[in-house]
């Protein structure tokens, strides 16, 4: 027995009998196997006693068997030790030098990161207008729906404190009338579905349902056909998820898309009965439901056309807000990285076929609403569709751009903008038809109508009416009246109350036998004279485009003031026309004017040759001539970047401000997506857009005009010269690195630790020293970053110009195979390898990026060391406290700093917890239990190498350390699915996680914590296999600086392999054997019954 307890105790103790010089002194083979730094244990009477192997508490060692050419860890006498030094340990340095290298890139880190951080928060900022709606809301349960209409996913929502049933469906209806809640309970209008998004709640509905209600009941008291041309009300029906975490878990995504074909299922049965009691008993039953997805909300919009249980055509019209459609927002689950991949491959797969029937979207017509740069929670890039869906069936519009709405918006404020929701609200009120099945228009028409409200009218896909009316107006004139002449312009100024009608005219003789009633309207301005000229017109009242008012009041384009009337025609568009007719017909006195002339394209185009390096040096001036048509576009094709930003600069008219009709208007417009910026009574602007953006996939038809083009009108009267300037805003153009690279951070600090780890292994094998994590970055820095930055810079230059070539494109890791790959889906990874962009100009990204976060790192590992050592002074001082107490002195020969428990108990406590990983929990949880397991063995291990001041003990304490460290980066990476789990626990939704199960995934970090946590250290490799370490951590650290940003999730993964190659390396100097392991299970091992026994 005393044989026994004197090898088990030798594992769990350490003596510190050794030789003056033992801290600045090593053996060859110093530090490996268990931490053991004498050979000769006192027992309680004096006597000393011989240790058995080290190992032996665990496993029956085969001294035939050669480990991994690592040196077995001996039993060494002091003498042994003598002998068999053959070089000096290097002093131990103190953890807080830092050297003058390290000193100055961090300094360089942080002065960059709080650069960025304030240019985000101070400059080029949009300003905040949205309006305040008002509603009055009611919410009316639909207890039908229960279990038996939906999946095992309804329980989730179950909400106890209401009632005993699931809760679900509710309707939602401003509280306007009595009998809007009669029609909210018996719904006769056109369903709408709100899916809310990430953490979103169901009230969010409150804002568009209580416009929509107002405007309908408005319309319907001032036109009584209104009902009889098929208009209804909308009937908005919300979920509720009980703020579900769809942004970091894509099965949550999926069972909401599942959960939600179910719903809408269940929605149009709710029409049959309705109509079939009503007068509305002639029209046909509801056959699809509109879609209003808020953020993750409107990604799981079109994962409900991909779910099995998805109705064909029940769905037909899907309109998002701020939803990141292009790109998963936290690419940290890889379920949710191959269901956006799944997602968008079948979008494109059916807008790619060649023929409608081939297309199962073919109905289906998808718009997506940004709010801009004031969206700090999802980077308003991700929101375009271009690589999607084609113009004919969806478009990206930002609410800057949506007439009369013309302000940037929060990802939040989003729904409840009031000018916003009023656009929103009428435009699905125009698209409706109840006489149609799906209760909509034809997608045609849908499209026109999305393009009239959200668009300006000045894109190119903006659809013109005047040519496909019909003449409704008989135009008679003599030839007393004035004619403008081509060329001439025509300046209307005085009194009139704004009653103008604009008609394109051609000559139309009355022939014999026809009548002028075919006009709904006869103007006769002859007065019945001979010589009178008939002309056949079209109104251009439906193509007027509205412009933010600019005055010498104006402050905001989105301020509470009567807009200006725009009309702009392409010559093709009235070719057909001879005349241009406009009619005053102002009947009281009111301030306005009137200009128009035609211009050629010429005179009022300026397209802009600068490159990108003299618009970043130079900027770029023109100067417009006084003799200038009042509008004027410039295009700068080499302004396409998100990440660059400009000031805008005009000069001041001569004329003065007291003879100007208006001030200068702005307009900066992007033609993919349909960005629009207006600046009013401008003199100068900040200029920020969302063109070319990091990750973003290509647009999936590719148009052909580039850059941003900037629309000035000038009040033509001021015959003066004007300048025009645009220069390069660098303070401003750090700011749009944060929201594009936020997850930088979880990819490329572990290049840097990986690294670290590298020059720390390499130094350990070769000499038998672990040095230090702050050590190791102190080498990296002059050493290897320099190597490291050039690589990178030539990686990003090589990266760009394949891409530019399109010859070789690289293959994206979620590939299925390289057959199943065509050029196509290649084309749409292109941007995702390194930093995201093919654009040469920006090489110096991935280096800069590299750089920031070797500081990080440096910052980090400070970070960490004080905390260890300030939880290792807690530690030491709980730990005398009760020898205070009851009076004892203990030992100095003894320390008990990894006196663990059993090795059985350990494996028992191991396997139970892998038995929760694979039934109940997710192994994110695992994994941060693991991290906290290992932050107690870095303060036992300081603790013990403060205490024995051995080499060893300093050696075991760094590698702890570092692993530490990788696993720390590791985290943020396995947070958000933990988030996800605890959530679910906290709305009682108790069924085991359906995803994350998988042991492979944990269990090598939880084996070598394991190990760790028994003061192992690492046994050195002399022979070649020392290059799969150093293999693995290059892999590592390129893999992090390649995919690490798109595929973030990987990144545990790999380091999760390299975890298990230190498992098998720590197991290979005592490999288990069956005896072993029936010796391990017989020995109780238990602390209690140990001094029993040695008592």
């Amino acid at each position: 027995m005393r044989s026994r307890r004197s090898s088990r105790d030798s594992k769990a103790s350490i003596t510190t009998e050794e030789s003056e010089d033992s801290e600045s002194s090593s053996v060859d083979g110093h530090g490996e196997g268990q931490l053991t730094a004498a050979n000769e244990l006192r027992s309680p009477s004096g006597e000393g006693e011989k240790l058995d192997s080290p190992a032996r508490a665990l496993w029956n060692q085969r001294r035939d068997r050669e480990p991994l050419d690592a040196t077995t860890p001996p039993t060494l006498s002091k003498e042994k030790m003598e002998d068999t030094r053959n070089f000096r340990r290097p002093r131990l340095r103190s953890v807080w030098l830092c050297p003058l290298s390290t000193l100055g890139v961090t300094l360089l880190s942080a002065f960059v990161l709080w650069a960025t951080i304030q240019s985000f928060r101070e400059r080029q900022c949009d300003i905040k207008g949205c309006r305040m709606p008002q509603m009055s809301p009611v919410y009316i349960r639909e207890k039908d729906f229960d279990t038996e209409h939906t999946s095992e996913f309804a329980k989730k929502n179950n909400r106890p404190e209401l009632n005993d049933d699931p809760f679900t469906i509710d309707c939602s209806r401003s509280q306007l009338l009595p009998s809007h809640l009669l029609r909210c309970s018996q719904p006769k209008g056109v369903p709408v579905l709100f899916i809310p998004g990430n953490a979103g709640s169901y009230k969010q509905v409150r804002p568009i349902a209580a416009e929509a209600a107002r405007y309908f009941k408005n319309a319907a008291a001032k036109d009584e056909s209104l009902l009889e041309s098929g208009q209804r009300g909308l009937d908005f029906f919300t979920v509720d998820f009980n703020e579900d975490i769809t942004a970091f878990h894509g099965q949550t995504m999926l069972d909401q898309a599942e959960y939600l074909n179910e719903a809408v299922s269940y929605i149009l049965s709710l029409y049959h009965d309705s109509r079939k009691s009503t007068m509305d008993s002639d029209l046909p039953d509801p056959s699809s439901v509109i879609l209003f997805g808020h953020s993750m909300g409107g990604i799981v919009a079109r994962t409900m056309l991909i779910m099995p249980n998805y109705q064909s055509n029940s769905i037909n019209t899907i309109i998002t807000m701020s939803a990141p459609h292009a790109r998963p927002p936290a690419p940290f689950d890889k379920q949710i990285v191959e269901t956006y991949d799944d997602i968008n491959n079948y979008w494109r797969k059916s807008f790619s076929a060649k023929w409608a029937n081939n297309n199962p979207l073919w109905h289906v017509t998808l718009v997506s609403i940004a709010g801009g740069g004031l969206d700090t929670i999802v980077p308003s890039d991700y929101a375009s569709i271009s690589s999607l869906v084609p113009d004919t069936h969806g478009f990206t519009v930002f609410t800057s751009s949506i007439p009369n709405v013309w302000v940037g918006v929060d990802h939040l404020a989003i729904l409840w903008c009031d000018q916003l929701m009023k656009v929103v609200a009428r435009s699905m009120l125009d698209i409706v038809d109840v006489k149609r099945p799906g209760q909509t228009k034809p997608r045609a028409e849908r499209m026109r109508i999305f393009k009239k409200w959200y668009l300006t009218g000045m894109e190119p896909i903006a659809e013109k009416t005047l040519p496909h009316k019909d003449p409704t107006t008989l135009l008679t004139l003599d030839n007393s009246h004035s004619i403008v002449n081509l060329g001439q312009r025509l300046k209307l100024d005085g009194a009139r109350d704004g009653n103008l009608e604009v008609l394109y005219c051609s000559v139309f003789p009355l022939q014999a036998g026809q009548t002028a009633a075919l006009f709904s309207m006869n103007m006769d301005l002859s007065g019945d004279s001979s010589g009178s000229t008939r002309l056949a017109c079209k109104n251009a009242a439906e193509d007027v485009i509205d412009l933010p008012a600019s005055v010498r009041t104006s402050r905001q384009p989105f301020e509470q003031a009567q807009p200006f009337s725009y009309l702009r025609y392409d010559l093709e568009d009235i070719a057909e026309h001879q005349f241009v007719a406009v009619v005053d017909k102002a009947s009281r006195v009111a301030q306005g004017w009137v200009i128009a002339e035609f211009v050629e394209k010429k005179d009022s185009y300026i397209r802009s040759n600068a490159s990108l390096r003299g618009l970043l040096m130079d900027g770029v001036r023109t100067t417009l001539p006084a003799e200038r048509p009042f509008v004027t576009e410039i295009h700068i094709p080499v302004m396409h970047s998100s990440l660059l930003t400009y000031n805008m600069h005009v000069g001041v008219q001569s004329c003065g401000e007291n003879g100007q009709l208006f001030t200068p208007l702005l307009r900066q417009y992007l033609v993919d997506p349909y960005e629009s910026k207006f600046f009013v009574n401008v003199h100068s602007a900040d200029i920020n857009l969302h063109g070319s953006a990091p990750f973003i996939p290509p647009a999936l038809r590719p148009g052909s005009k580039r850059g941003l083009s900037l629309q000035l009108w000038l009040d033509p009267t001021c015959n003066s010269t004007v300048e025009v300037s645009a220069e390069f805003d660098f303070l401003g153009s750090l700011g749009r690195l944060t929201m594009r690279y936020r997850t930088v951070f979880a990819a490329f600090p572990l290049l840097v630790v990986a690294l670290v780890l590298r020059i720390q292994f390499q130094e350990y094998d070769n000499k038998g020293h672990f040095m230090s994590f702050g050590e190791g970055l102190d080498r990296l820095i002059p050493r290897t970053l320099p190597y490291v930055l050039v690589a990178l810079s030539a990686l990003a230059i090589s990266l760009s110009f394949t891409g530019a070539e399109q010859e070789n494109p690289v293959p994206s890791p979620l590939s299925k195979s390289t057959t199943e790959q065509s050029t196509t889906a290649a084309d749409f990874a292109k941007n995702d390898l390194l930093v995201g962009l093919q654009d040469p100009f920006f090489w110096f990204l991935a280096p800069l990026f590299a750089l920031i976060a070797v500081g990080v790192c440096v910052v980090l590992n400070y970070g960490a060391v004080l905390s260890l050592h300030s939880l290792t002074i807690l530690y030491t001082f709980f730990g005398k406290w009760p020898a205070w107490i009851s009076g004892e002195r203990r030992s100095p020969a003894i320390t008990t700093a990894f006196s663990t428990s059993s090795p059985r108990r350990r494996i028992m406590t191991t396997l139970m917890l892998l038995f929760f990983v694979a039934t109940l929990i997710p192994y994110q949880f695992a994994y941060m239990v693991a991290c906290i397991v290992q932050i107690a063995t870095c303060v036992r291990a300081l603790k013990f190498a403060r205490e024995n001041r051995s080499g060893t003990c300093w050696d075991f304490y760094h590698y702890a350390h570092s692993i530490l460290i990788v696993m720390l980066w590791i985290l943020p990476i396995n947070l958000p699915v933990l988030a996800v789990w605890i959530h679910n626990l906290t709305v009682h939704w108790l069924t085991p996680f359906s995803s994350h199960h998988n042991l492979l995934s944990i269990m090598p970090f939880i084996l070598l914590v394991e190990t760790l946590t028994t003061g192992n250290m690492i046994p050195r490799i002399r022979n070649r296999l020392w290059l799969v370490t150093d293999l693995l951590l290059l892999g590592l650290a390129a893999y992090a600086a390649l995919y690490g940003v798109t595929y973030a999730y990987r990144l545990h993964h790999l380091v999760n392999f390299i975890a298990g190659w230190f498992v098998i390396v720590h197991f290979s100097t005592a490999p288990p054997t069956i005896t072993g392991i029936i010796d391990l299970f017989n020995d109780d091992g238990d602390d209690d019954g140990s001094k029993k026994r040695h008592q």
